[in-house]
């Protein structure tokens, strides 16, 4: 059993003095937390590997969100805004991804209480301890963390920091397609044939989509935003075909009835709708074994001895859902779940099996806590493969957070947070 000391405090130490807080990752969550430290004057740099803010929101802003305005702004950035004298977007509308980059996340990273502290075209490498490698002990909470820099020149370079939050996501790391939790055997034949989550469908992919048959994978909130633009895109382009694989016998996390948030209920019965006219086509309880070319498709093969043989398609678009990259933080001390890999304290409020985005209960710097004191993983990095997370449970945590590392016991420990309820839920690399 390990024993974490989690009384709120700042460690005071000579290496530790005037070091930033390193923050990885600009996006909502990333700024979130800058808007807090910088709220509470504390210095902090932000390391974004993208050429701007919500890089990953820009990959999907042609997807509407189906959670409003005023679940999507965080407390402390909407403050640093409006005394800028920015107007708030208005309650009740549910923006696109590019819109939230645009009237959201861009006048926030261009702030000045922000955008000096911003490092953009970045990637953090690995995260580790001054001097100490993950098997020593001694000294070690004193030690400044250490982040790997490589530029996109390739060139590399060390930076320290008195605490490190992780809001880097989850967008880059997909999981397979294997119902294994592997990717199926022969990927590699057929890379050109495989499309990642949340594609273009209406817009700029659409050229690809026409007239061509097209196999969804995934049972979640991309698969049926994905499904539905097909649909939308064969009234177009009759010869479009459209199938719905799932390795279930139902999509039963977008079969969502009595939502709070209205887009998210109509998204399940609008895919609902396409599935009883007969306009997607169901290959349920179908488990991917391997794959190989079919002319210039692709002939997905299921699992030995269940039964279901093949299904042949043009297209596959991996909506499977995603997990967190832990690679980068193999040098220091996690405490991590062995199943849903979120912080140990946070997996058993967040198991999908269990809860939706809805029904996760308040939590703070205690449940998102490691060994490695003054490290945290936030944001839907923190939900490792559970998928219900929403932007608003991102804000709570970074607030607890930021006064954590600000030494305030009271505002750290007190978290509280009312949302939307739902059915069981699945985002799948968007932002709820």
């Amino acid at each position: 059993m390990i024993l974490l000391d989690l009384t709120p405090r700042t460690v005071s130490a000579s290496r530790l003095d005037g070091l930033p807080v390193a923050i990885i990752g600009a996006g909502p969550t990333g700024l979130a937390a800058a808007a807090h430290l910088a709220e509470r004057g504390i210095d902090f740099v932000v390391f974004e590997r993208g050429d701007g803010p919500g890089a990953a929101v820009r990959d999907w802003g042609h997807t509407r969100l189906f959670t409003p305005w005023e679940h999507l702004i965080d407390s402390a950035s909407g403050r640093l805004l409006e005394e800028s004298g920015w107007q708030r977007p208005r309650d009740g509308v549910s923006p696109h991804g590019r819109e939230l980059v645009e009237q959201y996340l861009e006048p926030l990273a261009a702030h000045p209480a922000i955008a000096p502290h911003l490092r953009y075209g970045v990637d953090v490498r690995t995260v580790a301890r001054e001097g100490a490698d993950r098997t020593r002990s001694r000294g070690r909470a004193a030690a400044p963390f250490v982040l790997r820099i490589a530029h996109t020149d390739g060139s590399m370079v060390d930076v320290t920091a008195r605490a490190v939050i992780d809001a880097s996501g989850t967008w880059a790391t997909p999981n397979p397609l294997g119902s294994s939790g592997l990717d199926p055997l022969g990927l590699e034949s057929v890379a050109d044939r495989v499309v990642p989550a949340l594609p273009d469908v209406l817009g700029e992919d659409s050229s690809r989509f026409a007239g061509r048959h097209t196999t969804v994978v995934g049972a979640g909130h991309s698969a049926a935003n994905t499904l539905i633009a097909l649909a939308s895109l064969a009234l177009r382009v009759p010869e479009t075909r459209i199938s719905w694989l799932i390795r279930g016998r139902s999509a039963h996390r977008i079969q969502l009835a009595d939502d709070e948030l209205e887009g998210r209920g109509k998204l399940g019965e609008r895919l609902d709708g396409l599935v009883k006219a007969g306009r997607v086509d169901v290959v349920d309880e179908f488990e991917i074994a391997r794959v190989e070319p079919r002319g210039e498709g692709v002939r997905i093969h299921g699992r030995r001895g269940d039964g279901r043989g093949t299904h042949d398609t043009d297209l596959i678009v991996a909506a499977t859902g995603f997990r967190p990259n832990l690679d980068m933080l193999r040098e220091v001390r996690l405490d991590i779940d062995d199943i849903v890999e979120a912080p140990r304290r946070l997996a058993p409020l967040i198991d999908p099996n269990v809860h939706s985005c809805g029904t996760v209960e308040a939590h703070g710097y205690r449940e998102l806590s490691h060994p490695e004191q003054g490290l945290f993983i936030v944001g839907m990095k923190s939900y490792g493969r559970a998928p219900t997370f929403l932007l608003k449970t991102g804000y709570e945590q970074i607030r607890s957070v930021v006064a954590w590392i600000d030494g305030d016991a009271e505002a750290a420990g007190r978290v509280d947070l009312t949302l939307p309820a739902t059915g069981v839920c699945d985002v799948n690399g968007g932002c709820c």
